[in-house]
Parts: C-alpha cells; structure tokens; sequence
C-alpha cells in the first residue's frame, strides 16, 4: 500500500514543526515528509534541532496519530573539496540522530556533488557512503537517493546505476516527477525512466512541471545572464505542467508500487491547503 506524504514547505515560514504536523493531520494526511527548515536542518548547514524541539515534535505526533515518515536533508557529502565533504558528514551523522530521536527510519536526499567535475565528486559521494553506512545501519534508517538537477548526476539511468552500485538493500531510488525534463534532459519519457528504476524504486515526489526545453527558441525559461550555469524547474500542483500525469500514474500502477509518494509542490502558499487537499484526494484515487 502507497504511503503518501505532505511535504509541509509552504507552511515552513509561519509554523513550527510541530504546528506542520497538527495541520497534515488536519488537511488529512497521516504522513509528513520533512523538508529543510533552518531551525531544525538546513542545505548544507549543521542541524539545530536539539532535544527540547523533538520532543515537541513526538508530542504533536502522539497528539495527533501523524507521523513524520522521512527527513529531506540535503548535504553536500559529494563535495570535490575534502573539507567541506568532511563537514558534510558530520552533519548527515548529527541528522542520523534526529531522525532517530523522531523514530523516523527513512530519509531520503539529493546525490548534490558538482555536475562539472562529475568523476570527482561521484568518488567524493561513494567516500561518504563508506563513512556513513555503519550509521545508517546502527539506526535501521533507510535511504531513498535522487538525482538532483544540478547534481554530479542529473539523469535517470545514471542515478539508478550509483544506487545499484552501492549494492546495499536498504539504498534505494527516488525518482522526482518536477524533475522529470533534467532527469530526461526534455524528452519526458517517463513510464521509461519509472521501470528502468524497476525494483530500486520505492520513493516518488508528486508535483509538475513546465519542460524547460520544450519550445524551440529555448525562452519557456528565462535566466540572465544568458547561458549562466544553473537548472531551473517549478514544482506546480498537477495539471499545472506538462508531466504526463496519465503515464505516470499507469505505470506506478504497472509496476505495482507500494513505496512512499510525497505530495510536494512549493511557491502557491497562498492556495496551500486547497492544493494539498486536491493531490492527496488525486493520488489516493490513483494509486490506493
């Protein structure tokens, strides 16, 4: 059975993480999937949250039966430069305890690292690995890995041939629907890319997107100075992109996925509520 999930980024500027996990449960969701927030772990800073704040976490979570089911950490533990990749593992072993702490048993994140020096930073990321394995096993906590655009690895087959190459069952793939045209560099093939994850496949973000590549002038985006090395990309509710939802969806089914899906669609704060209440009853009538 799909475990679905509410990434509660949209309240992230006007709740605390406890309040986040009393108003899933109010829009319905049993489920939250935490994403980076500055008081409790954030891009590629040491985490703050101490005990006091996860214990008022736990309270809410026993108060209302809803439960964080994953952390989002992102650290650059694939940094080509030493130092910094050292930091970052010291702030995934910190993150590890938190986790912990919330008797959350999976996390999932980003492979990050340089996409312009890929061969170092993919040596840089399986250095990490080493180091955190042993963690991640003393804690029974699992990990789903994505390929980022703008990561050492921002295509599908890429990144799910480093998960299979890390050979550890509980290291598995997340493939990320707004992230569809990097991940496809613009064809959005993705009943393809869903089964070439096949068995690896057990995490899945729900959100669209625009094709940054889909019109032949290239201006669907606009970015200056022109050419400048960066990725662009929304996460839009469904319907509000050109991700072909009817594929998506007919494969999951397919493939008979029973992994995690994370409603996470960032930038409408505004129609948050409407919006998460629409793609929760969206994704149960898809895949429950």
């Amino acid at each position: 059975m799909v475990t679905i999930c509410l990434d509660p980024q949209m309240y992230h500027s006007r709740m605390s993480v406890a309040e986040e996990v009393r108003h899933a449960a109010s829009l319905g969701y049993e489920h939250v999937e935490l994403s980076p927030r500055s008081d409790f772990f954030f891009w590629h800073r040491y985490p703050k949250a101490d005990d006091a704040a996860i214990e008022e976490v736990r309270a809410a979570m026993k108060e209302t039966g809803t439960r964080i089911h994953t952390l989002v950490p992102v650290f650059n533990w694939a940094s080509p430069d030493e130092q910094e990749r050292a930091a970052q593992v010291r702030n995934w072993r910190r993150l590890l305890e938190i986790a912990d702490g919330l008797d959350c048993r999976l996390v999932n994140s980003e492979l990050s690292g340089d996409p312009n020096r890929p061969a170092t930073s993919e040596a840089a990321f399986f250095r990490s690995m080493e180091e955190l394995a042993p963690h991640f096993e003393r804690y029974g906590i699992a990990l789903n890995l994505e390929a980022h655009p703008y990561d050492f690895v921002e295509r599908n087959d890429e990144a799910v041939d480093i998960v299979r190459g890390l050979n550890l069952p509980w290291v598995n793939y997340l493939w990320c629907a707004p992230h569809a045209f990097h991940l496809s560099d613009g064809v959005g093939d993705v009943g393809r890319m869903l089964r070439y994850a096949g068995d690896r496949l057990r995490h899945v973000h729900i959100a669209d997107v625009f094709n940054h590549k889909g019109v032949a002038d290239g201006n669907r985006y606009i970015v200056n100075p022109p050419g400048v090395d960066a990725r662009v990309h929304q996460h839009n509710e469904l319907g509000n992109g050109e991700v072909p939802l009817d594929e998506l969806f007919g494969t999951l089914r397919e493939l008979a996925f029973d992994g995690v899906a994370t409603v996470c669609v960032f930038g409408w704060n505004e129609r948050a509520d409407d919006i998460h209440r629409t793609m929760l009853e969206r994704i149960r009538t898809e895949l429950a």
